[in-house]
């Protein structure tokens, strides 16, 4: 996989995200991290909002700070959005985990979704992070793959209040 990097949200990737965000809304798929939801057509709000997130600012009531970024590749396209949690609430601890993660429709397969996890390890870890909590959904058997591939060991399953099963995984930094 040549050239891919994570990077922070900023105007000068304005028409890069504004893609990925369409190509995400076209397909219908529930967006993935929680933060892509936003819609960015107030770019600059979007980012302070973003940059909001990750210094406190401004958070909902049991929310964490959170660092997003973008995971773009070789031809400065944004394939992914990562979303780090600096800490777990109970909420996150049952079935949010520290890292959120999602790759554009057209990009699936690629194997970014494992190169952007293991990026994003190495932010958490950053961030004082030293073991780091990543779910998915029983049913997401590529999620399961990629965070097994970056070292997750599996503990105790969470059933949400609609009987999803969430998968947890913990992963030493």
């Amino acid at each position: 996989m040549q050239a891919i990097r994570l990077v922070e949200p900023d105007r000068s990737w304005k028409n890069a995200y504004l893609s990925f965000y369409e190509e995400w809304k076209k397909s219908q798929e529930q967006m993935v991290p929680w933060v892509i939801s936003r819609e960015p057509y107030n770019f600059e709000g979007m980012l302070t909002f973003l940059n909001d997130q990750k210094i406190g600012i401004g958070l909902s009531d049991g929310w964490v700070k959170s660092s997003t970024y973008w995971l773009m590749d070789a031809d400065d396209q944004v394939v992914g959005v990562v979303n780090i949690r600096h800490d777990l609430n109970e909420h996150l601890l049952n079935a949010g985990g520290h890292i959120g993660y999602g790759i554009r429709p057209s990009a699936r397969g690629n194997r970014y979704a494992v190169a952007m996890l293991a990026l994003a390890l190495g932010k958490a870890k950053d961030l004082g992070i030293s073991r780091a909590l990543v779910v998915c959904d029983s049913d997401n058997i590529s999620s399961k793959r990629t965070i097994l591939r970056n070292g997750g060991i599996p503990d105790k399953d969470y059933i949400e209040e609609d009987g999803n099963r969430v998968n947890r995984f913990w992963i030493e930094l």
